[in-house]
């Protein structure tokens, strides 16, 4: 299954129509560009580019965009399938309008706070299986891990405890809080919670002004919902386990675009850098022949090695402007879709088999089985019949019935239930087993073979 790629164009007044086509089959996208004068006489720059995609979002709202690009993949979660969405372009081209929305406005609200509504509305309908949902909420700024949903003290401080670790279950943060929420508007909460500080944000320069964006975020974001289905009344022994993904990656343009001096340009190249480990990434996933994947490369890779093809549904939102000054831009945005769009996954359900559900089915199941004898046993006449363990008392009585029956003093044993009839081959075994070791030693006494150690 190929990773979908979707391209959402930004409105604008200044389209460039005369350089930018896009298909009646709302796949396709031409770019044309007219050769400099400045490449002379003989100018082999190359001036078209054609783009097929999963889908264009053009003029679309915020509710299209959704139902086209994230129900699907939010509904396969709640199935046990991982799933991912990641959004990429350049800066101010609507990544973060799209992935988490405006606050002015419920009807602009993105796709992070329609997914967490998707899911507890969903869960909410489900009468058999109980659904419980964690959030995290991580930001990588210049190669530093960040928690945002840590405590309102430490939130929005650098954390040296956090590291990117390899563990049995993939790839994790040590160190990363991770909070169980029970309905939406408690996921919500802490949802705008983490966006609300700006004041520490620009304490330490993820809010930077220059000529694409006055309010910048120069960071990588990655919001994470940790789904777990199981039943309510342990009849099924697996939990259904899955995440989601949601990634709102920092722009991507070039450095003289940008405008940028002293601490953001800075963080501009660590975005760049960041990006062009991303974009070797993606090229080494779509290569079936390649052996090795460079996720260690940066922070942003190795976190996302579960999350970028493998067994995850993985979807990208690629943002790009329709004006003519950002088309060197655009095509590169362009170009990334469609490596993205090589890229394969095998989706594959995660179900860890659940132990604690398994053992209470399992007592459940005795207890009625129990409730089962009794009943036909007061049908048949037994009532006498006890299916409990046999006390100190009645192994000894056995035991005594047993030695009768093998000295002749009783001609059989009264046999009543299971439990009992395992007891006397028990007894048998251990007469047996005394037997063979007194014939033995007599043995060794005879033939004055000494002591047998």
């Amino acid at each position: 299954k190929r990773v979908l790629a979707f391209v959402r164009v930004k409105p604008t007044a200044h389209f460039a129509q005369d350089m930018i086509k896009l298909g009646s089959d709302n796949k396709s996208i031409d770019i044309y560009i007219q050769k400099s004068p400045k490449g002379g006489v003989v100018n082999n720059c190359q001036t078209d580019w054609s783009f097929k995609l999963d889908g264009l979002l053009h003029n679309t709202s915020q509710e299209m965009v959704y139902e086209t690009v994230a129900k699907k993949l939010v509904s396969k979660a709640l199935q046990g399938y991982n799933g991912t969405i990641m959004c990429y372009g350049q800066t101010g081209a609507g990544k973060t309008y799209t992935m988490t929305g405006a606050a002015s406005e419920y009807r602009h609200r993105g796709i992070i706070p329609r997914a967490i509504q998707q899911v507890f509305r969903s869960a909410a309908e489900f009468l058999n299986i109980l659904v419980t949902v964690r959030i995290s909420y991580l930001e990588i700024y210049n190669e530093a891990l960040f928690d945002l949903l840590a405590p309102a003290l430490g939130r929005g401080c650098k954390d040296n405890q956090l590291a990117v670790m390899d563990g049995p279950q993939g790839v994790y943060v040590k160190g990363l809080s991770i909070h169980p929420v029970s309905h939406e508007e408690e996921a919500l909460q802490l949802l705008f919670e983490a966006r609300e500080p700006r004041c520490a944000l620009e304490s330490r320069g993820v809010i930077g002004e220059h000529s694409l964006n006055k309010n910048s975020s120069r960071s990588h974001c990655i919001f994470t919902m940790y789904i777990e289905c199981r039943s309510r009344d342990y009849t099924n022994h697996k939990c259904l386990k899955s995440k989601i993904t949601l990634i709102d990656l920092a722009g991507s343009e070039r450095l003289s675009k940008t405008g940028s001096e002293g601490q953001v340009k800075i963080e501009a190249a660590y975005i760049n850098k960041s990006l062009s480990f991303l974009e070797q990434l993606v090229i080494a996933l779509a290569d079936p022949r390649r052996e090795h994947i460079p996720f260690r490369q940066s922070k942003l890779t190795h976190v996302l090695k579960d999350s970028l093809g493998g067994n995850c549904n993985t979807v990208l939102v690629t943002n790009i402007y329709g004006e003519a000054e950002h088309m060197e831009e655009t095509l590169s945005s362009l170009r990334f879709a469609t490596r993205m769009n090589w890229v394969t996954a095998e989706p594959a359900p995660n179900e860890p088999f659940y132990r604690e559900a398994s053992v209470k089915a399992l007592e459940e199941e005795i207890h009625l089985l129990k409730k089962e004898l009794i009943m036909q046993d007061s049908m048949a006449n037994r009532s006498f019949m006890s299916y409990n363990p046999l006390t100190t008392a009645q192994r000894a009585e056995i035991r005594s019935q047993v030695q009768k029956y093998l000295r002749g003093v009783i001609e059989e044993i009264d046999i009543v239930n299971v439990r009992q009839i395992q007891e006397v081959f028990r007894q048998f075994k251990v007469i047996v087993s005394k037997q063979e070791e007194e014939v033995e030693c007599r043995l060794w006494n005879k033939y004055g073979l000494g002591h047998r150690d």
